[in-house]
């Protein structure tokens, strides 16, 4: 077994497979499947044994496939926070899009939080592959891992990005059993909602394991 099929594999990560018949899923591939694309892990119960459940994009915003992936056939995971180490928007000229223009101020901030960050969604997987998949305007998607809740003056540091970007921030804090997005959790409502493998949970603490949880509907 290859050394990046050992590795915990997990949301927002991106992988790629030594061939396309690694991709398992109910249906057939769509036409515009590209074999040379990373595959995206996304939240979901497993399938069997050594099964990952990924999302496969195509160039296009409506194109996407829910599918899953022997993780043996893993050849390659590049995470969230592999990217941010990488820095690879240093090299992109200014002014072209939004995100990486966002992406470049937040970075020394996040650093200074002190929690394992980085780009996801479309910014990242831009970042990742060099891929035409980003539009000038959009939104930045962040991930931010903390297995616990932050302490105050991390709270603060993470409020304090917002409005500090020229395009839209959404910032997922990933607990380790699930995500919700940051501005929510600010807002202070009394639930949060969190997504899990086994679905949504509308949850008071979502770093409490949602067993007992409301469902969201």
């Amino acid at each position: 077994m290859n050394a990046a099929s050992r590795l915990p594999l997990r949301p927002h990560d991106l992988l790629w497979v030594r061939a396309p018949r690694a991709v398992i899923g109910p249906t057939p591939l769509p036409v515009w499947v590209d074999a040379g694309w990373p595959l995206v892990v996304r939240r979901a119960e497993g399938q069997g044994a050594g099964l990952v459940p990924v999302g496969l994009r195509g160039p296009l915003r409506h194109q996407r496939h829910a599918a899953w992936v022997d993780q043996g056939q893993v050849r390659r995971v590049l995470t969230p926070e592999g990217l941010a180490r990488a820095a690879a928007w240093k090299r992109i000229p200014r002014g072209g899009f939004a995100a990486f223009d966002a992406v470049r101020v937040l970075a020394p901030c996040l650093d200074d939080v002190g929690l394992p960050w980085g780009p996801s969604g479309s910014a990242g997987f831009a970042l990742a592959t060099g891929l035409a998949v980003l539009r000038p305007d959009s939104d930045l998607d962040l991930l931010v891992r903390a297995d616990a809740a932050p302490a105050a003056r991390q709270v603060e540091q993470l409020k304090a990005l917002q409005g500090r970007t020229p395009c839209r921030l959404d910032i997922q804090i990933d607990t380790g059993h699930g995500g919700f997005a940051l501005a929510e959790w600010l807002a202070g409502r009394r639930q949060v909602l969190l997504k899990t493998a086994r679905g949504p949970f509308l949850v008071e603490d979502p770093w409490q394991p949602p067993e007992s949880a409301e469902v969201a509907q």
